[in-house]
């Protein structure tokens, strides 16, 4: 470790190996995207966690809900860890506010039609009650999960048009 410290030292006062380690951007979560992938993951681990529990396997309409549920968990979540990193800083040639408004377009999509299975295939005359609560709780938090991504939508939509900043802001930055 007294290695290190010397290399660092030596070579002009830089910071050494902890700075190619990249920073947390912890304003992001404050934001209303971050707020909203946050929100996401939760919603998408409670819809996949209910109906795991439940015998979905009987089912073909729920494997759909797993399916879509679990996915989306997981490309929300490296979403999530995308912008935590501030990876789109350094792969600026990706256009990240459109891949994101596009992702969130086509969760919204699969979402409503995982919630509308998993809401129609719930049946009140279960022989197992506790399938039938966790599948219904599974339809509720699938659609405030909708919810969620057609916000995200609608704000990475503004992300992408870059609504919120003015014209003139826009021509000095062009210009300099």
């Amino acid at each position: 470790m007294a290695g290190l410290r010397g290399a660092a030292r030596s070579s002009g006062g830089s910071p050494g190996p902890s700075a190619a380690l990249p920073a947390l951007d912890g304003a992001f979560l404050l934001s209303p995207l971050g707020g909203l992938m946050v929100a996401q993951i939760v919603l998408g681990l409670l819809v996949w966690a209910l109906i795991a529990d439940t015998t979905y396997y009987l089912h073909a309409a729920y494997a759909w809900v797993m399916f879509v549920s679990i996915f989306l968990w997981i490309v929300t979540l490296l979403f999530l860890v995308t912008y935590l990193l501030q990876l789109p800083l350094k792969f600026y040639v990706i256009p990240w506010p459109l891949v994101l408004m596009i992702f969130n377009v086509i969760a919204t999509v699969l979402y409503v039609s995982a919630f509308v299975t998993c809401a129609a295939a719930v049946q009140p005359t279960s022989w197992r009650q506790w399938d039938y609560n966790r599948r219904a709780a599974a339809s509720f938090f699938a659609c405030v999960a909708v919810i969620a991504y057609g916000a995200s939508t609608f704000f990475s939509f503004c992300a992408w048009k870059g609504l919120g900043s003015n014209a003139a802001t826009s021509q000095v930055i062009d210009h300099a």
